[in-house]
């Protein structure tokens, strides 16, 4: 059974910073790209940031650019996600996924976690 487990989200004021990670176990995930939406409730799921099989290649939505730094080691199966200078529009649930491409559709990602609240207080 293939399983994406998120952590790291929390309650933080605007301004500051948190670390997500994803888990991936069941399969190697090592030649998947791997990528973090957010979805806030009332609103579409939103792209965040995606990362190639090799993280030799990243993108990030442009709300997120220069604030945000997603990584991996495909040693440990995990991906991070950086988050610094966070706003209150930030705040949503925040959600690994991982696929056979790196794109900004979500429909794209076959295999999703369960997700991780990200509450930023203004």
């Amino acid at each position: 059974q293939v399983l994406l487990v998120e952590s790291g989200g929390g309650l933080v004021q605007a301004g500051g910073s948190l670390r997500l990670s994803c888990a991936a176990s069941g399969r190697p995930f090592s030649t998947y790209a791997k990528a973090w939406f957010r979805q806030d409730p009332g609103k579409e799921r939103e792209f965040v940031a995606a990362i190639n099989w090799s993280g030799g290649s990243t993108h990030y939505a442009d709300s997120v650019k220069g604030r945000f730094t997603m990584s991996r080691d495909n040693a440990k199966n995990t991906v991070d996600l950086q988050m610094n200078s966070l706003k209150p529009e930030d705040t949503a649930v925040y959600y690994c996924a991982a696929g056979p491409l790196m794109t900004t559709g979500w429909g794209s990602y076959e295999y999703w976690g369960q997700g991780t609240q990200v509450t930023v207080s203004s």
